[in-house]
């Protein structure tokens, strides 16, 4: 079901502020950048590979970025795994006990399908299932 790391979301404070650190001290491309309304984010994709990191600023101080800063400081906030059918992992997980935060999958940045499992389910890691057509 899981085919591999989709990419690493990192929660940041200032997105221009730390780009700098990835791209002038790392040395990696980024790829571009996205507004996500509705999650009230800003993400820049970083290529790595096969995989990618999304680095995340909230637009909204009540946003779900603003709140994992404040309550955990910036860092990774999730992991997300490609699927090729986002509905039948979604059904499995659920068959399987996971407690999902997501019952059907949403948009989300780069145009994939998301859905979200509660780290309540899964050792205290927000798991994002990801499927990109």
């Amino acid at each position: 079901m899981i085919g591999k790391i989709d990419h690493i979301g990192i929660a940041v404070a200032n997105l221009d502020q730390t780009l700098k650190l990835y791209t002038d001290v790392l040395g990696m491309s980024l790829h571009g950048t996205e507004t996500v309304a509705d999650q009230k984010v800003k993400v820049a994709f970083l290529p790595l590979g096969d995989s990618e990191l999304e680095l995340l600023e909230s637009t909204d101080p009540e946003g779900p970025i603003a709140k994992f800063i404040a309550a955990k400081g910036e860092g990774i906030q999730h992991i997300a795994f490609k699927v090729d059918n986002i509905e039948a992992a979604l059904n499995e997980m659920r068959a399987k006990g996971i407690r999902l935060i997501d019952e059907k999958p949403r948009y989300g940045a780069g145009g994939a399908k998301i859905a979200f499992l509660h780290p309540k389910s899964t050792g205290g890691v927000l798991v994002e299932l990801c499927q990109r057509d």
